[in-house]
């Protein structure tokens, strides 16, 4: 079994602080196999916020997994913004915009989705995929695939289906040839896990879909903010929620969904 803590949207420059400490202090005690950062790390690019996501990131376990997201490019330096959109991402983050992690168990492919022609949609091309192809067909089938954008390529029906990847359904295609177990994305600051067999109806195929809510950001949309923790083995994956509990001044577990696989499809199995 793998262990992997999921967080997204931590939105530097909007945090709200008394919740650093805290959520530091969990994800470390979760003492997860690889740390997976699904985007918006800063809330409008600018050097100091990247400064300080990267002084952040430096105090929690790795290996780390981190994509960009929309917020992380520049939005009203326009010459920024079209010119070098994630050069303060590169010189601050990570100069790797597909990073990867491999072991004997789970493969983890990051995808950049962040574009500077939208002000917040995300795209993914087919270079990106040939790429995510030639990764994916480099690992053993019984690795569990794994794929982290800041975009999401599902959401419950009553999401706008704007809030999705550009060109999804030839990228679920892909993932569906390339046997893609999972996706982990965020975005729209919501926490959610379900099968993709819904939106896409691929013969013999259904993803996992696992949505995080903002781990640190003040703009909470309803929900409180919120990472997940993944507990993966071959044909079974257990999502957990673990919420800010203001009253205790903690995370805690506060849900938890499991998924099993039968062939390369993905279906939920029960709800504590």
């Amino acid at each position: 079994m793998r262990t992997i803590v999921h967080l997204s949207d931590l939105h530097f420059g909007r945090v709200d602080h008394q919740l650093l400490r805290p959520l530091r202090e969990r994800v470390v005690k979760l003492a997860p196999d690889v740390l997976v950062v699904s985007g918006d790390l800063t809330q409008r690019a600018k050097s100091a916020e990247f400064q300080a996501a990267r002084a952040y990131l430096d105090t929690l376990p790795g290996p780390q997994i981190v994509v960009p997201g929309n917020h992380d490019i520049p939005l009203y330096n326009v010459a920024s913004r079209f010119l070098t959109p994630l050069r303060k991402y590169t010189r601050y983050v990570t100069l790797d915009l597909a990073p990867e992690y491999v072991d004997d168990e789970i493969a983890v492919l990051g995808i950049n989705t962040a574009r500077s022609l939208t002000f917040k949609d995300g795209r993914v091309n087919r270079e990106q995929l040939a790429q995510m192809r030639q990764r994916m067909g480099a690992v053993s089938p019984d690795h569990t695939r794994i794929i982290v954008t800041h975009h999401p390529f599902d959401l419950p029906e009553h999401f706008d289906p704007d809030e999705l990847v550009d060109r999804a359904p030839m990228a679920m295609q892909a993932f569906a040839e390339c046997g893609v177990d999972l996706l982990l994305a965020g975005h729209v600051h919501t926490s959610h896990a379900g099968s993709s067999a819904q939106r896409y109806q691929i013969d013999g195929y259904a993803a996992l879909v696992v949505q995080a809510g903002t781990a640190t950001s003040t703009r909470g949309r309803g929900e409180a903010n919120s990472f997940n923790v993944l507990r993966v083995d071959p044909d079974h994956i257990q999502v957990e929620r673990y919420s800010w509990i203001a009253g205790t001044a903690s995370f805690e577990h506060v849900h938890t969904a499991c998924f099993r696989r039968s062939g390369d499809v993905w279906s939920l199995c029960a709800t504590a």
